[in-house]
């Protein structure tokens, strides 16, 4: 291992494996930069080895978009807000912040993102890169909340990037998927600190289903979680509050999202894999054991929530106006099939953006996530689900399996050429490569 005056560079990397396990990567060497400096120097000298490069998060897509066999760039020396515009309502956040600290830090300073996903240990970067998102009526991804980007070119070379400097690459760079450059800052947009009241209750299937318009269009934010096998989901809405604070008790809080969620699920998971056979019935009491509640407090400890039970994911986006037959057809699929799912279907929205390979662009969506216990077969399932989002032109999130290729997505993807001319001109060595982004943008 060699060392320069802050950063590190390890020849000795070993395997490196994604949050799931399900990808595993042996990089030639790591690369810890302590700078920007220090990263377009690794990037340099990486073109005159020859090897290909790729920056890491904290691994939690279940994609290979970041395993390399070249050299890796973790990014957890490039943390912390560079500075906050009160007057602008921005604050730019270096790439390998945790999403996690930088919540807590902007809630110290009074502030807030508009909209997050269900999960905060991502950075920054790995973020905003593979489209991370959560619901919203008018509000969209992490990306959609992007004013600025950095990031570090081919040639080793720093680009900056907004409406005003260099649109195009703004255009595409905000969900870059790593193929336009390595992220080193990004400028969020951010509003004062507001409070939210979230309302969870369980729903019938059907039910939802009839009224999904009026429950979309009555709240800022609206999700639900249907368990298989079942005619049950489970219903969140949050909308702003004027207050006051009424957080989830501890002991409540620890036993529904802690022992509930998190524990007994653990277990149930278990059972459900070692005796498949069991799973409906697990599924009907899992769906029955959360209680209704509503609750008050500020947007990150409303939007997210633990996870600590691991699980392989895929997820779509489908024109929102598809939703209701897309779901229809999974739940026709799973109760006719011999299939035993453990795992809720998570269900959330989005409005249109303009960014080029957003999931969202050009199209309000509705986003159906399918997951599996870690260590059961998923590929059934997963096969079978993806059949009915790709009848409804869905598109796949960038970080979550899926086995679509690039000819499929010039075909969802209007702007889709766009992108790759783009990719051709900041990066025509393809130093950015790897086997995923091969299949995904082509060669």
């Amino acid at each position: 291992m060699s060392s320069t005056a802050s950063g590190t560079t390890s020849t000795s990397s070993g395997t490196w494996r994604n949050w799931a396990g399900n990808v595993t990567a042996r990089p030639v060497c790591e690369v810890t930069p302590a700078s920007v400096e220090e990263l377009s120097a690794a990037v340099r000298k990486a073109a005159e080895d020859g090897l290909r490069v790729k920056a890491v998060g904290t691994g939690h897509s279940f994609t290979a978009a970041a395993a390399t066999d070249g050299v890796l760039i973790r990014p957890q020396l490039l943390t912390g807000i560079r500075g906050i515009d009160r007057e602008a309502m921005t604050v730019t956040v270096e790439a390998g912040t945790p999403l996690k600290r930088l919540n807590v830090a902007l809630a110290r300073e009074g502030l807030s993102l508009t909209n997050m996903g269900d999960i905060m240990e991502q950075t920054v970067s790995g973020a905003t890169s593979t489209g991370t998102h959560g619901t919203g009526r008018e509000s969209g991804s992490i990306a959609a909340q992007i004013r600025g980007i950095e990031l570090v070119t081919a040639d080793g070379s720093v680009l900056t990037c907004s409406e005003k400097d260099n649109p195009e690459v703004f255009a595409a760079a905000r969900i870059g998927i790593g193929a336009l450059g390595i992220v080193t800052a990004v400028t969020l947009a951010v509003e004062p600190l507001f409070l939210l009241t979230a309302r969870e209750e369980p729903m019938a299937f059907d039910r939802v289903l009839a009224e999904f318009d009026e429950l979309w269009a009555e709240n800022e934010h609206f999700e639900f979680y249907w368990f298989p096998h079942t005619g049950n989901t489970n219903t969140k809405r949050n909308n702003r509050s004027a207050g006051p604070e009424k957080p989830v008790p501890p002991l409540s809080g620890w036993f529904e999202d802690e022992f509930l969620s998190n524990g007994v699920f653990q277990v149930a998971n278990w059972v459900g894999r070692a005796v498949p056979a069991t799973v409906p019935t697990i599924a009907r009491i899992s769906s029955r054991a959360l209680s209704a509640r509503t609750y008050t407090d500020i947007p990150y400890k409303v939007f997210t929530s633990p996870r600590r039970v691991r699980f392989v994911e895929m997820e779509y986006a489908v024109p929102r106006a598809a939703l209701v037959d897309t779901l229809r057809e999974l739940k026709a699929m799973v109760d006719r099939s011999p299939l035993r799912v453990s795992f809720p279907v998570e269900v959330r929205t989005a409005p249109a953006d303009d960014i080029t390979l957003s999931t969202a662009s050009g199209r309000d969506s509705a986003y159906v996530a399918v997951h599996m216990f870690r260590g059961t077969p998923y590929r059934a399932y997963f096969t079978a689900a993806e059949r009915i989002f790709t009848a409804h032109e869905g598109r796949p999130h960038w970080g979550k399996v899926h086995t679509r290729d690039a000819e499929y997505f010039s075909r969802v993807y209007p702007r889709f050429g766009e992108f790759t001319a783009l990719r051709d001109r900041l990066d025509p060595d393809r130093r950015f490569q790897n086997d995923y982004l091969r299949r995904v943008l082509g060669s």
